[in-house]
């Protein structure tokens, strides 16, 4: 990593699941400068620490954002995990590597965006995979980023027992949820190897990347603000005053930190900006179409001879609602061993977590203050619409279901939660208001979209409408959240604009 020019070529902020994508692919230009701002800590390709590199911990406090958002009116304030680090939330997720399916990127097509059919981005799904299972028309060999299927083998007894209960209730082993079907039970496929976290600051930023002379990597720089002349970007302001200078910038700081960026550079709702004293830019609607899915814990003892809790992670039954609409696979029950095993009275436990991948409500970003030190207003509006609390319980009363079968009930000595004394539908309704659950699949503040979509920041290759000299890509330009785990859709995007934008 070299001193920082004083003007790159191409200024990246957010060293995340898109940024550090991006980083990787525009320096194999040895004639293209990058330079690549984290607000986090920057680890050596080899130095990252225990907490990041174990698959079966999640959501490291020392490596988070901190933030806070409203669920419901009953949950008013849920803690919000977001990695900050070279990596960022690929780096303390739970490794899931699901893709969105062709029925997401339909939806996508509907907000008038090009270049985003399923056919379109299969190729860059199978560039960035590594993977010794699966169709070869479906998967990629030779990728950055390493997936494995969970065999039967790998699995808990509990957790193998999830799967085999889902097919006793009456539905499909699907066997590769990256292929061609997903509608059904297996165990999940991961970006884990032997036990080690594939984060993307490991797999793409390797050691070789990093002593590219035309990239420089910094740590700890939390960005402010674009700097413009005019309307054309020129730079970025670091909160500790501090002027990067860039031919173009790329913005990559996800679904919060994107466009909490763009409204303190004047990109947002003119209205909302010029009450906190924020000259207007461009007047767009940053942060008004929030997505995330919403979901409920519901969890169980282990019993006594079935105390396995690793792997933590995992087993899937992906499915459709009673009122999903056309293809839509609307809802996940996961099996997982994230809970710690402190919480059960046996010492084990198991979570059976149902969530609404497919919510139709949406939430707002916007900004408390002028200041970069403060967090965003996050509203992720969870059960906004009948339909969405309806579908929700639904899922949950299908986990309950799967628990109770026979072949699964063996494996749990208690409901831990909601518990047996919680029984009809407006009870378990309640219970689910009062306690959502973050997914963690933010996208959507910064939606792309074509020129009759009213919602659209950014257009099919993520440049910011109305402005020059600044793009932006990663989850927030996501026009419709998938109903998949977001963070393989992410590098897809990330190596989509790569390539439609830099790779000529």
């Amino acid at each position: 990593m070299s001193d920082v020019p004083a003007t790159v070529d191409v200024l990246v902020v957010g060293g995340g699941s898109a940024g550090a994508v991006l980083a990787a692919r525009l320096s194999q230009d040895p004639a293209r400068t990058v330079l690549l701002l984290e607000a986090g800590r920057v680890y050596a390709a080899d130095a990252y620490p225990p907490a990041l590199l174990d698959a079966d911990r999640i959501a490291d406090p020392d490596h988070d954002w901190g933030y806070t958002s409203r669920g419901t009116d009953q949950a008013p304030q849920l803690p919000t995990p977001r990695g900050k680090v070279l990596g960022g939330s690929s780096a303390v997720n739970a490794c899931v590597a699901l893709r969105a399916r062709a029925a997401d990127f339909a939806k996508w097509g509907e907000h008038g965006v090009e270049g985003w059919s399923y056919d379109d981005v299969l190729p860059a799904f199978k560039l960035l995979e590594n993977t010794p299972t699966g169709d070869d028309a479906y998967h990629g060999r030779s990728g950055p980023l390493a997936i494995r299927q969970r065999a039967d083998s790998e699995l808990t007894p509990s957790l193998r027992g999830f799967v085999e209960a889902s097919v006793a209730h009456g539905f499909k082993r699907v066997h590769d949820f990256n292929g061609a079907e997903q509608n059904g039970a297996d165990g999940y496929p991961v970006d884990v190897v032997d036990g080690v976290r594939q984060n993307v600051g490991l797999v793409y930023l390797t050691a070789e990347v990093r002593r590219r002379p035309n990239l420089t990597i910094r740590g700890d720089v939390n960005i402010d603000r674009v700097l413009f002349d005019g309307t054309t970007a020129t730079g970025v302001l670091a909160a500790d005053g501090t002027e990067y200078r860039g031919r173009e910038v790329i913005l990559c700081g996800g679904a919060y930190g994107s466009p909490a960026i763009l409204l303190r550079s004047g990109i947002g709702p003119a209205a909302d900006l010029t009450e906190l004293g924020i000259p207007v830019v461009a007047d767009l609607p940053v942060g008004q179409r929030l997505q995330d899915q919403v979901g409920y814990y519901n969890a169980y003892a282990l019993a006594p001879g079935h105390l396995e809790m690793t792997p933590a992670v995992g087993s899937l039954l992906w499915t459709a609602s009673s009122e999903a609409v056309g293809d839509e696979l609307d809802l996940h029950v996961t099996a997982t061993h994230l809970m710690d095993g402190s919480f059960s009275p046996t010492g084990g436990a198991i979570v059976l977590m149902a969530a609404l991948v497919q919510p139709e409500s949406t939430g707002t970003l916007k900004l408390a203050s002028r200041d970069p030190g403060e967090a965003p207003l996050i509203d992720g509006n969870f059960l906004g619409t009948g339909r969405d609390a309806r579908r929700m319980l639904e899922g949950v009363k299908l986990g309950r279901a799967i628990a109770r079968n026979p072949v699964f009930s063996p494996f749990f000595a208690a409901e831990l939660a909601p518990g047996d004394t919680v029984t009809d539908d407006e009870a378990l309704s309640r219970v689910i208001a009062a306690n959502p659950a973050i997914y963690g699949h933010p996208t959507s503040s910064v939606p792309m979209g074509g020129p009759g979509d009213p919602w659209a920041v950014v257009d099919s290759i993520g440049a910011v409408k109305g402005v020059s000299g600044l793009r932006v890509a990663d989850a927030s330009i996501i026009p419709e959240v998938p109903s998949s785990t977001t963070n393989v859709t992410v590098i897809m995007v990330a190596e989509r604009i790569y390539e439609r934008v830099y790779a000529s």
